[in-house]
């Protein structure tokens, strides 16, 4: 099951021949998934609750006897990431073995967390590992053609995942433009008849879309575009540039001052429009375009007194904000726990979770690890799945809430936070950051030279950073404990670190200057570090 409860189709799936992979690659088996013809790639005609022989098991939760792998052969290590599975399976079969789908066990799979299926990366890895299996296993004839029809499906699929990005990234902006554009137009010559003022063409040509252009970068980085929307970010990023293009406006020559009053107006409208656009969008396509509700997630947190208690303290220090619900006991032995604030808001056992679900109208839960075996808490969320409840797991002794309904949303990661680097803002800052200091390093560069320990790789890392593939501060994973639990960073040139001599070699103090940077970040942090650790720029990233 996926981190919402609910049942993956993956679990069972059929040989990806020619034909069964054609259905995949042209969206038949999506269309038709319970079809015995197109539906052969995840099985959907073979119910999903009943034991089956199968071609295909997922590699996530295989099962298998060390002789018959010793016969067959381990993992394949041709294939990166996808397909190896489906090749140890295949060659399970050939060996006289049978597969079988057994669905009276469960696993959470976070699906997604290595390649989002939306990515292009994803496409090539997913797709390439099915050319490598069919030259493994087909014939030279047969694996050619396959070969040549996953390649073209690769840039086919390759392109639609580049545009969709492309368009779902530029459509709210672009709506957002055109719509301000009208705006303006009406506003001019509702305007121009009143005050009986003629404004030249550049005053639409140029001035209007240097105004909009202005608008929407500060309401970009206010926020106002990441999901799901809020109007008070929307609102702050627009008075923000509102406040800009009147300081602009003052600075001009009198020529090019047009109309304060229509710049006002558009103003006004800007914010109207806008918001009246996002509401239209959302009750159109609501989850394309979800808005931040001021109504807060009904909460239950499933755990013993000690454990169940920690729990509402870290969300509480966490600054998120929750109606909380109550209480579940992990078991159903009933006894007036020592704990007063867990007995006063004590529910029920694990038992009657289901029934709280629909009688409170909960739509989160977490469960505290320490408490609760990992069957159990699978158990219940398969039970309750697709009821709209969001799931979290509270590891024992952790700082950490985590929790992940599906591919394309990575979860919340609840943590004891005053500005997490995490948060959309703090990720989109960091970006902004490293490619102004990377296009000024490489501006200039030869200022930087005598200061450098390796000249030759500065400007290789300002060019790895403008890719994206580095940023200038990160962690040292090298040095972090194994069951360090921070976000994704990419790989840093300089550390949390760098500012303190003599502090490098010793894990702990690393991985506690790693958890203050993620927890409290701010755009200063790093131009400070990179200010310190300025003579190591061109080293190795860590």
């Amino acid at each position: 099951i996926d981190g919402s409860g609910k049942f993956l189709p993956e679990s069972k799936r059929g040989l990806p021949t020619p034909e069964v992979a054609f259905y995949k690659i042209f969206g038949l088996s999506l269309l038709f998934p319970k079809s015995k013809k197109f539906g052969r790639y995840h099985l959907g005609y073979l119910d999903e609750n009943k034991i089956h022989e199968v071609d295909v098991l997922a590699g996530a939760f295989m099962l298998l006897r060390k002789d018959a792998l010793e016969k067959t052969g381990y993992l394949d290590e041709d294939f990166f990431m996808y397909g190896e599975d489906i090749d140890l399976s295949y060659r399970l079969q050939k060996a006289g073995y049978r597969n079988y789908y057994f669905p009276d066990t469960q696993i959470i799979h976070y699906k997604g967390e290595s390649t989002k299926k939306s990515s292009v990366n994803y496409v090539f890895v997913f797709y390439n590992a099915m050319i490598i299996f069919a030259h493994k296993h087909f014939s030279p004839k047969n694996a050619s053609t396959f070969s040549f029809f996953i390649k073209m499906a690769i840039y086919l699929r390759a392109g639609m995942a580049l545009g969709v990005r492309l368009f779902k990234i530029l459509l709210l902006p672009s709506l957002d433009f055109l719509l301000l554009f009208a705006a303006f137009y009406l506003l001019k010559m509702y305007w121009s008849g009143k005050v009986h003022v003629n404004y030249p063409p550049v005053y639409l040509q140029v001035a209007v879309p240097s105004y909009i252009l202005l608008w929407l970068i500060n309401v970009y980085f206010s926020g106002g575009y990441d999901q799901p929307f809020r109007f008070s970010k929307l609102i702050r990023g627009l008075l923000s540039g509102t406040m800009i293009i009147l300081v602009v406006y003052a600075l001009l020559p009198e020529e090019y001052r047009y109309s304060r009053a229509i710049l006002l107006m558009g103003a006004f409208a800007a914010s109207i429009s806008m918001s009246l656009l996002r509401l239209l969008l959302h009750a159109l396509i609501p989850k394309q375009f979800p808005l931040s509700s001021d109504a807060l997630k009904k909460l239950l947190i499933v755990g013993d007194a000690d454990e169940g208690v920690r729990v509402l303290s870290l969300l509480k220090m966490s600054g998120t904000q929750h109606n909380f619900i109550g209480f579940v006991q992990s078991d159903e032995t009933v006894y007036p726990p020592s704990n007063a604030e867990y007995r006063q808001f004590l529910l029920g056992n694990i038992n009657q979770l289901k029934e709280m679900v629909e009688v409170f109208n909960a739509n989160e839960i977490i469960f505290c690890a320490k408490d609760i075996p990992s069957h159990d808490i699978i158990k219940y969320m398969a039970a309750i799945g697709g009821k709209d409840v969001e799931f979290k797991i509270a590891p024992p002794e952790s700082l950490f809430i985590i929790g992940s309904s599906s591919v394309d949303d990575p979860g919340e990661l609840y943590v004891v936070d005053i500005n997490s680097i995490s948060s959309a803002s703090n990720r989109r800052n960091k970006r902004v950051f490293d490619v102004i200091t990377a296009l000024l390093l490489l501006l200039f560069f030869p200022l930087f030279i005598p200061f450098q320990k390796y000249p030759s790789g500065l400007i290789k890392n300002c060019f790895l950073v403008l890719s994206g593939r580095l940023t200038w501060v990160g962690f040292n994973k090298s040095l972090m404990a194994g069951d360090a639990m921070l976000p994704g960073v990419r790989s840093g040139i300089l550390t949390p670190s760098e500012a303190y001599a003599g502090i490098s070699g010793s894990s702990n103090a690393m991985n506690r200057l790693n958890a203050l940077y993620t927890k409290d970040y701010q755009v200063i942090k790093d131009l400070y570090l990179v200010w310190k650790g300025i003579r190591n720029l061109g080293r190795k990233a860590l």
